[in-house]
């Protein structure tokens, strides 16, 4: 794919929906399956207003989806590519790390 203007506005978009750690836990915790704010919220240690509020920005970025059941509300992944992302980016922080361990041992 070519990266025009516009994709890569939308790409930088969601990596920034990914670059805080307790939306990154959250979605972890979707992992399981489908989840209520509540449970999120203490699966996270974030209050539930807390997670909501990221929860907003997850689903606006088309991470998650969301469903109403009285006044509950559910959300599940609805972008599971989100979680080989983070897997590839792992991996090359793995390799990030080792290589500063390797220059640091270098100059000792």
């Amino acid at each position: 794919m070519e990266l025009t203007d516009s994709s890569a506005e939308v790409i930088a978009e969601r990596f920034a929906a990914l670059a805080e750690p307790m939306r990154l836990r959250l979605l972890n915790a979707l992992r399981r399956g489908e989840m209520s704010v509540g449970e999120l919220a203490e699966e996270s240690g974030a209050s539930q207003a807390n997670a909501s509020k990221h929860l907003q920005l997850l689903l606006q970025q088309g991470f998650v989806d969301r469903r109403k059941e009285g006044t509950t509300t559910w959300y599940r992944v609805a972008d599971p590519t989100v979680f080989e992302l983070c897997s590839f980016i792992s991996t090359g922080i793995d390799k990030v790390l080792e290589r500063r361990r390797k220059q640091l041992r270098q100059r000792s």
